[in-house]
């Protein structure tokens, strides 16, 4: 079986514009992300799918695998999916998503997802940490997860869930296990195909989360439980603290 690493790196941000290419103690962010992809054991190949020359000719540059995709696409998700497509007579039965804003992503758990997305009767997989904090817990920008006894998610959402009826919000930590998302993907090929062409569902327009147009769907998405945090940069605030990482290292 063959697997492919897709990191999608899209130029233009409100927030943060051209974050791929920002320098982190003399590599880039894209650069750092790819690395850390290439060394897990799991992976055939590994390519960045960007909508822009300036990334596209700065991975090349670095020796890296690049993708020129659109300009248009609205997730990383359907970059991902021209990215397969462009491969050529190279095939691919499986496809992982690594955010291209995560330099320090742990290669072993593109490894664990790897072995999720070939569980039989799994379409999507995705990862989930345990919640210690009240504040994340009731952070709206921070995504939670519930899964059933199989390990499949039931349901995603911006609010703390399940709701403990029993108990005040602020010991609901110590009276069940939650979980944050992380936004890491499997998919089988197909799957990937298919999802692509699924059009908005009144629960993600609702919580303005995309994955819930896969459940509701009837995709089944795996999910694997972390111990490691994932470290998102989204804002030049955050590449900050990000490099009091790597000098502490």
């Amino acid at each position: 079986m063959m697997i492919i690493g897709i990191i999608p790196a899209r130029y233009a941000s409100s927030r943060f514009p051209a974050k791929p290419l920002a320098d982190m103690m003399g590599k880039s962010m894209i650069q750092r992300t790819y690395e850390q992809a290439k060394k897990a054991l799991s992976l055939d190949k590994v390519v960045v799918a960007t909508d822009h020359e300036k990334i596209y000719n700065h991975v090349k540059a670095f020796g890296g695998d690049a993708v020129l995709t659109s300009e248009f696409h609205l997730s990383g998700t359907d970059r991902c999916h021209e990215a397969l497509q462009l491969q050529g007579e190279e095939s691919f039965d499986y496809v992982i998503n690594i955010q291209g804003d995560e330099p320090f992503i742990d290669p072993g758990q593109i490894d664990m997802l790897a072995g999720l997305i070939q569980t039989q009767g799994t379409d999507i997989a995705t990862l989930g940490i345990q919640i210690q904090e009240n504040g994340k817990l009731f952070d709206p920008n921070i995504v939670k997860l519930i899964k059933n006894k199989e390990g499949n998610a039931i349901y995603f959402s911006r609010q703390a869930i399940p709701y403990l009826r029993d108990y005040p919000q602020d010991v609901w930590l110590d009276h069940h296990d939650f979980y944050k998302h992380i936004g890491i993907y499997a998919y089988k090929a197909e799957a990937l195909g298919e999802i692509t062409k699924l059009k908005p569902s009144p629960l993600e327009q609702m919580e303005k989360l995309e994955q819930l147009r896969w459940l509701e769907n009837g995709y089944t998405i795996k999910v694997g439980v972390t111990d490691k945090e994932s470290i998102g940069i989204d804002t030049p605030l955050d590449l900050e603290n990000a490099l009091k990482l790597l000098i502490n290292e």
